[in-house]
Parts: C-alpha cells; structure tokens; sequence
C-alpha cells in the first residue's frame, strides 16, 4: 500500500499520536489524505438526470444510408464501433426511486474513427418546452421548493397549465409510458431534429429512433410505486443482471428523414421540440443495430464520469435550428466543465479512440502530457497540426429580424396531444386520467380548472375524464371551444 505519491505506508490502522492518548499530529501525511480525499470522492452531482446506469457495447451497421452521410461509420454495411450507454431518471436526485413517474434519459456515445458521437435523448419523441430560455423554469418547477426543500405537485401543475405547449409531454409522461418496467424495455429518441449531409454537400433533416427489441414493458402506477419502497435501484439491477446472464439486450436504430424543402413547407415546425413527425409522412428506416454486452467496472469512472454531448457530432452529420438543440450545444459542455472540470474529455470514458491533435492547454486536472513542449498556439510554423478545408460545415440559409418571437402565437399545442389521446386504448386512456387526478388533488382549484382547459381543447374525453375523477365540472365553453 502506498499513498498517492507513492510513498509506502507503514501502518493504515494508527493515527500519528502525541502518546498513546495525545493528540493527533498535523505531519500526519496520511491521515490527512485519506480525509481530504474523501471529503472530495462525491463530484457534483447533475443537476438534471442525477440518478443512472448505464453499459458498454456495439454498434453494427445494417442498411446503407450513404444516400444521406459521408459519416465513415456508415460507410459500409456491417461496420462496428464501440459505445456507451447512460440511461436516468431526470428529476430525481441519485438516491432516488428507478421507477419514479418520470421521462428516462436515453444517452449513447459511439466511439467512431471520425470521433465520438453522442445521441443524448430521452425515451420520449417529445419535451415540455420548445424555448431554451424556460428549461430552467420548467427544472425548478420538478425540484424542491426553495423554502421547504420538498417536492410539490403545486408548482408542477401551475407551470405545466402556463405552458400549454407541455400538454405532449404530460400526456405521455402520465400515461403507462411514464414509468417504464426497467430501461431494456423502453424506446430511445433523439428528441431533437438533427441532420446528415452526404459527400455531396446534400443535408437531410433527422430524427433517430432507438427501437427496443425486447419489446415495450411498463409498470403499472402501484407497482411501480411498491417497487420504489422495496428495490429503488430496480431498473438499474434488471440491466445488470441481464447481461450478466448473457441475455444482451438490443435496439434497433432508424431515422425518419425530412429534406430541406420538405421542412420549409411542412405542417408544424419540424424543429419544434413539443412536436413529433407523423410516421405516415416519415417513416423509419432502419440504420443498424445497438447491443449492451458488457457491465461496467467501475460505476465512476465509466458512468458518472460520462460526459455526453449534442455537440458531439462527427463529419458527415449536422444540427437543426431547434432552439432547445441549439441552447444545448452551449449549455452541455459547460455543465461538464463545471462538474467535471475543463479537461473532462482527456477522462478514459469520454475520450475519442481516434487521435486528437488540439491547441487546448492546462487547466484544472490536466492529466496527460499537456502537449509536451510542442507549440500552443495556431497557425504556427513548428509542424503542429492544421485545419482540413474538407471539413468545413456545409452552409445553411439563415434569414429574419432579431427579436423575441412569441413561440405560442399560431402554434397548435392541442391536436398532437389529443391525437395521442384517442390512439390509447379506452383501458390505457383511464388510466391516464386516473394518474393526473391523483397527482393534481389538493392543488389549487384555478390551477386545476386551467390545466382542465388544456386537456379538454386536446379532447373532450380527456379533459371530462381527468374532471370527474376530481369531482369537477369542465366548462361548457371549453366543450364547444373543443368541438
């Protein structure tokens, strides 16, 4: 046994002591050690998706999409690369429930010869805002309560009936897709519009689909809940212990495709996060094939310390102008810088198996050789690298006047919700109803009556369903309004 340093220890039973009853002597090196690296064994814990598991595996390339990228992992049919997986909960903290009614964090970086990309989504197509600038407000509104520090359905519901455009995602979310039976049995989404160019310069707009193989499972509402109490780490040991049995669970990874003319003309913005793309105008095709077949081996380093990113994308893929995305590829890398510290992606799990040749130098934690004596700065005549104008992004078309546009003007927040709505089963459809009036008792009454609108303009049923159950009537104003 040493110390970090290297230096051998003698004896990791006894604190160095004035006498066998003195005091404790401040050139004890090790004692002070061991303290100090405990106090700073816990990093930050995120602030959203804080509780998760995760894995390791492949990813196999099944039909050619080269009509679409010039991305090399999709070069050829059958090419592999390695990945790694993050599934979470979002608003819970780490110790909490697997199984709490909440959208899943679906995270995958696939370490390809170009670089790492990173899908970072959830198992939903969908999100409660569609402006970056109320993701913060929607979070505080899922968290505690600054005064008492407790969760409240209060703020929940008074946030979710202000923003209308969260009806999409709160249909799903209290919907039996709400609490998923573990992650090998749930979608994944890219959520996000994102795009491919291929070796022509030509983009396409994209929206990925990880497909369970395993087939949709959830848990109904009071088991969920019974399982919460007796094993919170539910989802988490079903993952493990799968693929300790060699039961290696599998996606199917599509994309629906969308061309630049398309989205200028098509029925909602397709860069609308709170919005889907109908699977009759778009449908899926197949990319290949995700596996997890290997467990981790150090929770911290090879999950915890994961880093996942939209900006992380590789040559021959692109962005979209969703404004969520487009905050994103801000606000993700500088969680990272904060939690992790700024050389987060020299950490073994998130650093790329290709080489990487950058000018970035020192910093918090600079654990490699910094560079050496090579030069830190570009251009520079002492052989370091250079750009490759074959990389250069293909050119978008941006126009309009800046201001702040009201991103609910015009924007029809009801009919995707209640086109949801009717596709459940009359069975899957109280449930629902059931779910949200349990959750919304004891709120205020203007809030409930608000948040009753919604639903009712989505679908009559759905609003006169959620309003019997709380012993309320839903406006005739509102039925008509519906009609």
């Amino acid at each position: 046994m040493t110390s970090t340093s290297g230096r051998p220890v003698g004896d990791n039973q006894n604190s160095l002591t004035a006498g066998a009853r003195g005091p404790v002597l401040m050139e004890d090196y090790l004692l002070f050690e061991k303290m100090a690296a405990f106090n700073r064994e816990r990093i930050p814990e995120r602030v959203v998706h804080a509780k998760g598991s995760g894995a390791h595996g492949t990813f196999t390339v099944t039909q050619d999409i080269t009509k679409y990228t010039s991305a090399k992992l999709f070069s050829k049919v059958g090419n592999t690369c390695d990945l790694i997986t993050r599934f979470s909960t979002v608003a819970g903290e780490k110790g909490s429930a697997d199984t709490a009614r909440d959208p899943r964090g679906f995270s995958v970086k696939f370490y390809t010869e170009e670089g790492n990309w990173d899908m970072t989504g959830n198992n939903t197509p969908v999100f409660f805002v569609r402006d970056p600038l109320k993701f913060g407000d929607f979070i505080h509104s899922q968290k505690r309560l600054p005064g008492t520090n407790l969760r409240s359905p209060v703020v929940m519901w008074d946030f979710w009936s202000l923003s209308p455009e969260s009806l999409h995602q709160v249909t799903i979310l209290f919907s039996d897709r709400g609490t998923p039976d573990g992650f090998r049995h749930m979608n994944g989404y890219s959520s996000h519009t994102f795009s491919l160019v291929n070796a022509n310069h030509e983009r396409v707009y994209v929206k990925w689909h990880f497909k369970t193989m395993q087939g949709i499972k959830n848990l109904m509402t009071a088991k969920a809940d019974e399982l919460a109490g007796a094993d919170p780490d539910y989802a988490a040991r079903d993952l493990t212990t799968a693929i300790d049995h060699n039961e290696f669970p599998k996606w199917s990874v599509n994309i629906q495709v969308m061309t630049e003319a398309e989205a200028a003309t098509y029925k909602v913005n397709p860069f609308d996060l709170t919005k889907v793309w109908n699977h009759s105008d778009h449908p899926l095709h197949e990319v290949g094939v995700m596996e997890l077949n290997r467990n981790t081996k150090n929770y911290f380093n090879e999950i915890e310390q994961a880093a996942y990113s939209p900006v992380n994308i590789v040559p021959g893929m692109g962005f979209s102008p969703d404004k969520m995305l487009q905050a994103r590829l801000v606000s993700y890398p500088d969680a990272h810088r904060y939690r992790l510290g700024t050389n987060y992606e020299f950490l073994p799990v998130n650093r790329p198996k290709c080489p990487v040749n950058t000018y970035n130098r020192d910093g918090f934690m600079r654990f490699d050789d910094n560079g050496g004596d090579a030069p830190n700065y570009e251009p520079n005549s002492m052989g370091g690298a250079t750009e490759d104008k074959r990389y250069l992004e293909t050119p978008s078309t941006v126009a309009g006047d800046s201001g702040r546009y009201n991103h609910r003007e015009g924007n029809d927040d009801y009919k995707q919700p209640g086109d949801l709505f009717r596709l459940l089963t009359p069975d899957h459809q109280k449930r629902l109803v059931t779910n949200i009036a349990n959750h919304m008792r004891g709120i205020p009454e203007h809030i409930i009556k608000l948040q009753l609108s919604h639903f009712t303009k989505a679908d009559p049923a759905y609003g006169r369903g959620v309003a019997e159950l709380l012993g309320m009537a839903v406006a005739e104003e509102e039925l008509v309004g519906a009609r």
